[in-house]
């Protein structure tokens, strides 16, 4: 493991497709508050079928003097954006940011302490959502938008995600997100999982803080379903390569989704705990539904969704 003394060096990896919001996300990255010695760098990968990204990305890192190193990784498939983002990886650390994120100042200093002190590998940080006006009453309190990693009973986490992150690249190797899941997504959920098996130490940074507005688009129920949903269709793709029975998998899950639409209609009278458990049913289903055969959502690719 290379110690933190000798990675002065970060790559901040942002992977974009056709959102003007990335000159904020750059904006919030030049504005961090580094500890004496750390350099930034910034990897764009822009996954659309054109170059349309690079020029808002080379002038917004240029008027913010932010080194920029430029990828077009075409194909409209996320897995390909972020392994374009680690093959162009040069310093030590890596970290990545999503194209509508803004990062707190203090960010890249949270996950850098949280990275020396947990001695880990990988450490996330939570993304907390910003609702906009128009956001239900409802959704607000409900804060489905939000999400940290998960602390399991034994304090390790498991798995994690590319919207938060901070990684040493020696752990990471040759490891790369599978292409099979770049347009269903749960790519960066199956990475770490399978990096975590591996032997890689995963953390949480609790003070890597960043923001992730919430567009009209989003501030759906039907959206959350839908995340909620293939998500459980990527839990049941690490359930069957740990080598869960599958019948038996099955069963539970269907069993937990019961519960949670009967919780959901219970709590009828409370739209923020009814939203909750009904998302909370929309997983399970998706693992009975993935387990069962049926093919994964689509999720990439579409402008609309991200």
């Amino acid at each position: 493991m290379t110690p933190l003394s000798a990675a002065a060096d970060i790559d901040v990896c942002i992977c974009t497709f056709r959102r003007p919001s990335l000159a904020l996300t750059l904006e919030t990255v030049g504005c961090q508050q580094l500890p004496a010695g750390v350099r930034l760098r910034v990897v764009v990968a822009d996954n659309d079928v054109s170059p349309s990204a690079e020029d808002l990305a080379r002038s917004t890192a240029a008027r913010l003097g932010l080194p920029l190193h430029y990828v077009h990784a075409p194909s409209r498939n996320i897995s390909l954006a972020r392994n374009a983002c680690l093959d162009a990886v040069e310093a030590p650390l890596a970290a990545f940011l999503d194209d509508d994120e803004l990062a707190t100042p203090g960010w890249i200093a949270g996950l850098l302490t949280a990275l020396q002190e947990t001695a880990s590998d990988v450490v996330f940080g939570p993304v907390r959502a910003d609702y906009g006006p128009d956001a239900p009453r409802w959704m607000r309190r409900a804060d489905l938008h939000s999400f940290e990693a998960v602390t399991l009973a034994d304090g390790g986490v498991r798995t994690g995600y590319t919207s938060n992150c901070l990684m040493r690249r020696d752990a990471i190797g040759a490891e790369r997100f599978d292409l099979a899941l770049g347009q269903s997504g749960g790519e960066d959920t199956e990475f770490f999982f399978r990096l975590n098996a591996k032997g890689v130490k995963l953390a949480k940074a609790p003070l890597a803080l960043v923001h992730e507005p919430v567009p009209a688009s989003r501030a759906r129920l039907g959206w959350l379903l839908e995340r909620s949903f293939r998500s459980g269709q990527t839990h049941a793709r690490l359930l069957i390569g740990s080598g869960a029975a599958p019948g038996r998998a099955v069963a539970v899950a269907a069993a937990k989704f019961l519960v949670c639409l009967g919780a959901s209609a219970i709590s009828a009278w409370d739209p923020a705990r009814a939203a909750r458990q009904l998302v909370r049913a929309a997983l399970h289903a998706g693992v009975v539904a993935r387990l069962l055969g049926l093919q994964d959502l689509q999720i990439y690719g579409k402008p609309q969704v991200r």
